[in-house]
Protein backbone atom coordinates (compact mmCIF):
# COMPACT_ATOMS: atom_id res chain seq x y z
CA UNK A 1 0.00 0.00 0.00
CA UNK A 2 1.50 3.30 -1.12
CA UNK A 3 0.79 6.52 0.78
CA UNK A 4 2.17 10.05 0.59
CA UNK A 5 2.67 11.82 3.91
CA UNK A 6 2.92 15.53 3.22
CA UNK A 7 2.96 19.00 4.70
CA UNK A 8 2.76 22.55 3.37
CA UNK A 9 3.87 26.02 4.38
CA UNK A 10 1.86 29.05 3.32
CA UNK A 11 1.64 32.83 3.50
CA UNK A 12 -1.37 32.64 5.79
CA UNK A 13 -4.48 30.76 6.75
CA UNK A 14 -6.93 31.02 3.85
CA UNK A 15 -6.32 30.78 0.09
CA UNK A 16 -9.70 32.39 -0.56
CA UNK A 17 -8.43 35.65 0.93
CA UNK A 18 -5.24 35.68 -1.12
CA UNK A 19 -2.87 33.41 0.81
CA UNK A 20 -0.72 31.01 -1.20
CA UNK A 21 1.58 28.00 -0.87
CA UNK A 22 5.29 28.61 -0.36
CA UNK A 23 6.49 25.04 0.27
CA UNK A 24 5.40 21.43 -0.23
CA UNK A 25 7.17 18.45 1.32
CA UNK A 26 6.17 14.83 0.64
CA UNK A 27 7.44 11.50 1.96
CA UNK A 28 6.58 8.25 0.21
CA UNK A 29 5.44 5.46 2.54
CA UNK A 30 4.85 1.88 1.41
CA UNK A 31 3.21 -0.56 3.82
CA UNK A 32 3.61 2.03 6.60
CA UNK A 33 7.39 2.47 6.16
CA UNK A 34 9.17 5.42 4.47
CA UNK A 35 10.96 4.34 1.28
CA UNK A 36 13.42 7.23 1.12
CA UNK A 37 11.69 8.81 -1.91
CA UNK A 38 10.70 12.40 -1.24
CA UNK A 39 9.25 15.35 -3.13
CA UNK A 40 10.18 18.82 -1.96
CA UNK A 41 9.76 22.23 -3.56
CA UNK A 42 9.72 25.89 -2.57
CA UNK A 43 7.15 28.02 -4.38
CA UNK A 44 7.05 31.69 -5.29
CA UNK A 45 3.61 32.75 -4.02
CA UNK A 46 3.42 35.83 -6.23
CA UNK A 47 2.81 38.02 -3.19
CA UNK A 48 4.61 39.18 -0.06
CA UNK A 49 5.03 36.92 2.96
CA UNK A 50 3.49 38.48 6.09
CA UNK A 51 5.70 38.74 9.15
CA UNK A 52 3.44 36.33 11.05
CA UNK A 53 4.00 33.63 8.43
CA UNK A 54 7.73 34.37 8.18
CA UNK A 55 8.06 33.95 11.95
CA UNK A 56 6.60 30.44 11.58
CA UNK A 57 8.57 29.06 8.63
CA UNK A 58 11.36 31.56 8.00
CA UNK A 59 10.79 31.78 4.22
CA UNK A 60 11.34 35.36 3.14
CA UNK A 61 10.31 37.28 0.02
CA UNK A 62 13.96 37.40 -1.03
CA UNK A 63 14.41 33.64 -0.67
CA UNK A 64 11.24 32.84 -2.60
CA UNK A 65 11.74 35.43 -5.37
CA UNK A 66 13.54 33.06 -7.77
CA UNK A 67 11.51 29.94 -6.92
CA UNK A 68 9.03 28.42 -9.40
CA UNK A 69 5.33 29.21 -9.34
CA UNK A 70 2.88 26.45 -8.41
CA UNK A 71 1.85 25.99 -12.03
CA UNK A 72 5.47 25.14 -12.87
CA UNK A 73 5.70 22.31 -10.30
CA UNK A 74 2.09 21.08 -10.23
CA UNK A 75 2.57 18.30 -12.78
CA UNK A 76 5.62 16.94 -10.94
CA UNK A 77 3.73 17.04 -7.65
CA UNK A 78 0.67 15.25 -9.08
CA UNK A 79 2.90 12.66 -10.77
CA UNK A 80 4.74 11.96 -7.50
CA UNK A 81 1.45 11.47 -5.65
CA UNK A 82 0.01 9.24 -8.39
CA UNK A 83 -2.89 7.19 -7.09
CA UNK A 84 -1.55 7.01 -3.52
CA UNK A 85 -3.48 7.95 -0.41
CA UNK A 86 -2.58 11.36 1.01
CA UNK A 87 -1.77 11.72 4.73
CA UNK A 88 -1.57 15.10 6.47
CA UNK A 89 -1.91 16.59 9.95
CA UNK A 90 -4.96 18.85 10.07
CA UNK A 91 -5.53 17.78 6.49
CA UNK A 92 -8.34 20.23 5.77
CA UNK A 93 -5.84 23.10 5.97
CA UNK A 94 -3.23 21.58 3.65
CA UNK A 95 -5.76 20.16 1.21
CA UNK A 96 -7.55 23.49 1.10
CA UNK A 97 -4.41 25.10 -0.29
CA UNK A 98 -3.44 22.20 -2.55
CA UNK A 99 -6.89 21.92 -4.12
CA UNK A 100 -7.21 25.69 -4.48
CA UNK A 101 -3.94 25.86 -6.41
CA UNK A 102 -4.86 22.83 -8.52
CA UNK A 103 -8.23 24.33 -9.39
CA UNK A 104 -6.78 27.73 -10.25
CA UNK A 105 -4.25 26.07 -12.54
CA UNK A 106 -6.99 24.11 -14.31
CA UNK A 107 -6.08 20.71 -12.88
CA UNK A 108 -8.16 18.01 -11.19
CA UNK A 109 -8.45 18.35 -7.43
CA UNK A 110 -8.17 15.56 -4.84
CA UNK A 111 -11.36 14.21 -3.30
CA UNK A 112 -11.80 13.78 0.46
CA UNK A 113 -11.71 9.98 0.06
CA UNK A 114 -8.04 10.32 -0.90
CA UNK A 115 -7.05 11.95 2.39
CA UNK A 116 -6.22 10.65 5.88
CA UNK A 117 -6.08 13.22 8.70
CA UNK A 118 -3.62 12.26 11.44
CA UNK A 119 -4.96 15.02 13.69
CA UNK A 120 -8.34 13.29 13.79
CA UNK A 121 -6.63 9.92 14.28
CA UNK A 122 -4.66 11.28 17.24
CA UNK A 123 -7.74 12.82 18.86
CA UNK A 124 -9.60 9.51 18.60
CA UNK A 125 -6.66 7.48 19.91
CA UNK A 126 -5.72 9.91 22.71
CA UNK A 127 -8.91 11.79 23.63
CA UNK A 128 -8.30 14.93 25.65
CA UNK A 129 -4.53 14.86 25.11
CA UNK A 130 -2.56 17.45 23.09
CA UNK A 131 -2.54 16.41 19.44
CA UNK A 132 -0.11 18.82 17.79
CA UNK A 133 2.79 17.36 15.82
CA UNK A 134 5.22 18.42 18.56
CA UNK A 135 3.06 16.83 21.26
CA UNK A 136 2.79 13.56 19.33
CA UNK A 137 6.53 13.46 18.74
CA UNK A 138 7.03 13.86 22.48
CA UNK A 139 4.47 11.16 23.23
CA UNK A 140 6.11 8.64 20.92
CA UNK A 141 9.72 9.57 21.66
CA UNK A 142 10.42 10.90 18.16
CA UNK A 143 13.42 13.23 17.93
CA UNK A 144 12.28 16.67 16.78
CA UNK A 145 15.41 18.59 17.79
CA UNK A 146 15.91 19.80 14.19
CA UNK A 147 12.49 21.45 14.19
CA UNK A 148 13.59 24.98 15.08
CA UNK A 149 11.05 26.41 12.61
CA UNK A 150 8.28 24.75 10.62
CA UNK A 151 9.51 23.19 7.38
CA UNK A 152 7.31 21.16 5.05
CA UNK A 153 9.73 18.31 4.33
CA UNK A 154 11.01 17.96 7.90
CA UNK A 155 7.46 18.05 9.23
CA UNK A 156 6.41 15.41 6.68
CA UNK A 157 9.29 13.18 7.80
CA UNK A 158 8.28 13.58 11.45
CA UNK A 159 4.64 13.00 10.58
CA UNK A 160 5.52 9.78 8.76
CA UNK A 161 6.99 8.47 12.03
CA UNK A 162 3.96 9.67 14.00
CA UNK A 163 1.63 8.04 11.46
CA UNK A 164 3.45 4.75 11.90
CA UNK A 165 2.83 4.93 15.66
CA UNK A 166 -0.81 5.95 15.24
CA UNK A 167 -1.44 2.95 13.03
CA UNK A 168 0.00 0.39 15.40
CA UNK A 169 3.64 1.24 15.86
CA UNK A 170 6.68 -0.51 14.50
CA UNK A 171 5.38 -3.86 15.71
CA UNK A 172 2.74 -3.66 12.98
CA UNK A 173 5.48 -4.35 10.47
CA UNK A 174 6.42 -7.59 12.24
CA UNK A 175 3.21 -9.47 11.44
CA UNK A 176 4.36 -12.89 10.25
CA UNK A 177 0.95 -14.51 9.91
CA UNK A 178 -0.54 -15.53 6.58
CA UNK A 179 -2.88 -12.88 5.28
CA UNK A 180 -4.71 -12.07 2.07
CA UNK A 181 -4.15 -8.66 0.53
CA UNK A 182 -6.27 -6.95 -2.09
CA UNK A 183 -4.61 -4.58 -4.55
CA UNK A 184 -6.24 -1.49 -6.01
CA UNK A 185 -7.04 -3.59 -9.08
CA UNK A 186 -8.95 -6.10 -6.99
CA UNK A 187 -6.40 -8.88 -7.32
CA UNK A 188 -5.54 -10.96 -4.29
CA UNK A 189 -2.27 -12.33 -3.04
CA UNK A 190 -0.97 -14.00 0.08
CA UNK A 191 1.89 -13.48 2.50
CA UNK A 192 3.50 -16.71 3.64
CA UNK A 193 4.32 -17.00 7.33
CA UNK A 194 8.02 -17.06 8.11
CA UNK A 195 9.25 -20.23 9.82
CA UNK A 196 12.40 -20.83 11.87
CA UNK A 197 15.33 -22.61 10.20
CA UNK A 198 15.25 -26.39 10.71
CA UNK A 199 18.97 -26.23 11.54
CA UNK A 200 20.94 -23.27 12.88
CA UNK A 201 23.51 -21.62 10.64
CA UNK A 202 27.12 -22.74 11.26
CA UNK A 203 29.14 -20.54 13.58
CA UNK A 204 31.39 -17.95 11.96
CA UNK A 205 33.67 -17.84 15.00
CA UNK A 206 37.13 -19.29 14.31
CA UNK A 207 38.73 -21.79 16.68
CA UNK A 208 41.33 -19.18 17.66
CA UNK A 209 38.59 -16.66 18.51
CA UNK A 210 36.70 -19.31 20.53
CA UNK A 211 39.84 -20.17 22.51
CA UNK A 212 40.58 -16.51 23.21
CA UNK A 213 36.99 -15.96 24.38
CA UNK A 214 37.13 -19.00 26.66
CA UNK A 215 40.37 -17.74 28.17
CA UNK A 216 38.78 -14.37 28.82
CA UNK A 217 35.74 -15.95 30.53
CA UNK A 218 38.06 -18.01 32.75
CA UNK A 219 39.46 -14.77 34.16
CA UNK A 220 35.99 -13.66 35.26
CA UNK A 221 35.14 -16.71 37.32
CA UNK A 222 32.55 -19.46 37.46
CA UNK A 223 29.64 -17.04 38.06
CA UNK A 224 30.18 -15.23 34.76
CA UNK A 225 26.92 -15.10 32.80
CA UNK A 226 28.80 -16.26 29.69
CA UNK A 227 29.40 -19.58 31.47
CA UNK A 228 25.65 -20.10 31.80
CA UNK A 229 25.11 -19.49 28.08
CA UNK A 230 28.01 -21.79 27.24
CA UNK A 231 26.49 -24.66 29.25
CA UNK A 232 23.08 -24.09 27.68
CA UNK A 233 24.63 -24.22 24.24
CA UNK A 234 26.42 -27.46 25.00
CA UNK A 235 23.20 -29.04 26.28
CA UNK A 236 21.32 -27.95 23.14
CA UNK A 237 23.98 -29.50 20.88
CA UNK A 238 23.82 -32.88 22.67
CA UNK A 239 19.99 -32.93 22.86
Amino acid sequence: MREIVFDTETTGLDPKTGDRLVEIGCVEVVNRFPTGRNFHVYINPGRTVPKEAFDVHGLSDEFLADKPRFDDVADAFVAFVGDAQLVAHNASFDMGFINFELKVSGRTTFGPERVIDTLMMARRKHPGAPASLDALCNRYGIDRSRRVKHGALLDAELLAEVYLELTGGRQAGLDLSVSVQTTSAGETGSRVALRPRPLPLPSRVTSAEAEAHAAFIATIGEKAIWTIYLHEGEQAETA
